[in-house]
């Protein structure tokens, strides 16, 4: 009997087990969607992932993109402190070493302030087709999204900081070629009066909205300045001669010889601005893509081929190559492929850096002697010089196929059959030199009017460190 009562039990029990699930399964088959959505349930939310996706793969481009403009701005940074301030400071006798490097170190901080203030406002606010206007004064409205007429992928404060670099080494270029003469006090009024009258529009003008030259948003004259050419280079060296003429050669120039006391600081220097510079050319991409890859290595063929010039051409004509004219004629192909760095192929870019090289060396040694004028540190015979002679070979060696930016299929040099990029190019050159020229002389006239400029014979006899900062760069007694 107790047998036949477990045998039962365990029979029950194995019913209500089996039977269980059975009936679970019998609910679920009574209400399908609790296991399968509607199609357009299943629609939705495919193209919620799709567009999950979508989102996540901009932010890594925005990302990545944002990541090398950073970088790209530390690089052009670098090339003002420490890469100019030794370049320079090792050109001048020792007794101006650190009143030349800090005039570099001054405009870091200066030009900074300046451009947070007024003048980022100046170059790229909304405003005609010769000067942005006020609106983004005191960087109002500059936040953290991006403005598409400029980077797309980037916030507007990268752009913001990257192209103040720029602005910061532009004045500083200048100071090459009054080297040794002119107060602190006298360099620091006019430099801020620069870039507000000379920089800031010729900024305007060629990479500002509205802009006269601006070749990306449609200006008049599209003038192909990819990193600088006539913006950076050309302003800050026709006004560096206008500078060196205005003030006048320094005490015992040239009779009394004046030889760099360190090259080894200018080598250094040089080798700093030659790294730095792929961010002054390849960050002008203003993104990670294939166009920096081909700024890069334009920028670097350039520099190495000019390098290889110069050192031919002083080979000849003395009879040895020197340290410093392999540095120089690196800083010449460097300045000349800068406007052409985004436009030229790589061999392209080795003739503009061989030409460059070989001019600016002749400017430098021939041009200068001929006329007898006192450029310091050859800021106009490298800077001036170069940046006018790469602007002229940007039209003729810009290619479609690096950068269509006339549009797919349309020729870009002259090289191509664009005849007329030349003259815009031209154009271009002709109004840096313009506004280099007179708003330079206009400011150099008010400044002298007022504090003066130039050191007295006393100051200058003992040098600017002592007699603008107080100290000197080596202290011999100890």
């Amino acid at each position: 009997m107790r047998s036949r009562l477990m045998k039962l039990l365990l029979i029950f029990v194995f019913g209500v087990a089996v039977a269980a699930p059975l009936a679970g399964a019998a609910a679920i088959a009574q209400t399908p969607t609790a296991v399968a959505s509607s199609p357009s349930d299943r629609i939705a939310a495919l193209e919620k992932q799709a567009a999950d996706q979508t989102a996540a793969i901009a932010a890594a481009q925005s990302a990545g993109d944002n990541a090398w403009m950073l970088v790209s701005a530390a690089l052009v940074l670098m090339m003002s402190g420490p890469g100019l301030a030794l370049f320079y400071g090792g050109l001048v006798r020792k007794k101006n070493i650190l009143g030349t490097m800090m005039q570099t170190f001054a405009m870091m901080a200066v030009i900074t302030v300046l451009w947070a203030l007024v003048t980022y406002s100046l170059a790229f606010g909304t405003g005609n087709a010769f000067i942005g206007g006020l609106h983004n004064a005191f960087l109002h409205g500059v936040g953290l999204l991006p403005d598409k007429d400029y980077a797309a992928t980037i916030p507007l404060q990268t752009f913001m900081v990257y192209q103040l670099m720029f602005a910061i080494i532009t004045p500083a270029l200048i100071t090459g070629a009054f080297a040794e003469r002119m107060k602190f006090s006298a360099m620091l009024v006019f430099m801020i009066l620069w870039a507000i009258i000379v920089y800031s529009p010729m900024a305007h003008m060629v990479w500002g909205k509205g802009g006269l030259l601006n070749a990306a948003l449609g200006g008049k004259f599209p003038c192909l300045d990819f990193a600088g050419g006539t913006v950076v280079h050309v302003t800050s060296g026709v006004s560096a001669l206008v500078t060196a003429l205005y003030l006048g050669k320094r005490l015992g120039y040239p009779k009394v010889p004046m030889p760099p006391h360190s090259v080894v600081l200018s080598f250094i220097g040089a080798c700093l601005l030659w790294v730095g510079w792929f961010g002054f050319n390849a960050g002008s991409a203003l993104s990670a893509g294939t166009l920096a890859t081909s700024a890069f290595i334009t920028t670097h063929f350039a520099a190495a081929a000019a390098a290889i010039g110069w050192s031919a051409a002083e080979w000849i004509r003395n009879g040895k190559p020197s340290a410093l004219g392999a540095i120089s004629g690196c800083v010449a192909g460097l300045v000349a492929i800068t406007p052409a760095s985004g436009f030229v192929t790589p061999m392209s870019a080795l003739w503009i850096g061989l030409i460059a090289g070989v001019f600016c060396f002749f400017m430098v040694v021939e041009v200068k002697a001929i006329f007898g004028y006192d450029d310091s540190l050859d800021a106009f015979g490298v800077h001036g010089a170069g940046g006018t002679l790469g602007a002229i070979l940007t039209g003729i060696f810009a290619n479609s196929v690096i950068n269509p930016i006339f549009g797919a299929g349309k020729p870009t040099g002259l090289l191509e059959g664009n005849a007329h990029q030349l003259v815009n190019q031209l154009t271009g050159v002709a109004i840096a030199w313009g506004i280099s020229i007179v708003g330079t002389l206009v400011i150099l006239f008010l400044v002298d009017k007022t504090i003066g400029l130039r050191v007295t014979t006393e100051q200058e006899e003992e040098g600017l460190d002592l007699s603008q900062h107080g100290e000197e760069g080596y202290d011999w007694a100890h």
